[in-house]
């Protein structure tokens, strides 16, 4: 898996993210052009909340267009490979300041797809331990400034 992307997703997060991408180019966009164009029709636009909440509406739709479009160009979908090395898409079992934890390295989205911990990759946690091998030792800055010991114990393909 290329380092520069760290978004992996599973098939299922890939397919969900489709569909919602499907939705708000198609049935959203309209929804919201419809109601564009009726407040439109209603007269002075500087008064016309509804004109307004609705243009609002429409650049925050097009926004998520434009963050899910890049994010299923860049994902990669499927298994990484099983070499033992903590990267995106791996379920790591470590040691995290005393604690036994498992938990998934993977973007936020697969999170809704999974009843396992997720961490992004661009966590504190998930900075730390990104391309450890199984048996390192490395650390984190938690917010307070302590630093967090983090022993990798296994990493294995979600």
């Amino acid at each position: 898996m290329p380092e520069s992307t760290g978004l992996w997703l599973t098939q299922e997060a890939y397919n969900k993210l489709s569909e919602e991408l499907a939705n708000l180019k198609g049935p959203v966009r309209d929804e919201i052009t419809r109601r564009i164009a009726a407040a439109r029709d209603e007269g002075d636009l500087k008064e016309n909340g509804g004109y307004h909440a609705a243009r609002e509406e429409q650049g925050k739709n097009e926004a998520r267009i434009r963050e899910l479009t890049e994010k299923l160009r860049l994902a990669q979908v499927g298994t990484p490979p099983d070499d033992g090395v903590v990267e995106p898409g791996m379920l790591v079992s470590a040691v995290v300041a005393g604690k036994d934890m498992t938990f998934l390295l993977g973007s936020r989205e697969i999170a809704d797809t999974t009843d396992v911990q997720v961490f992004s990759p661009t966590s504190p946690l998930g900075e730390a331990i990104l391309n450890k091998k199984v048996g390192d030792s490395t650390s984190y800055e938690a917010p307070n400034g302590k630093q967090i010991p983090v022993e990798i114990k296994d990493a294995k393909p979600f």
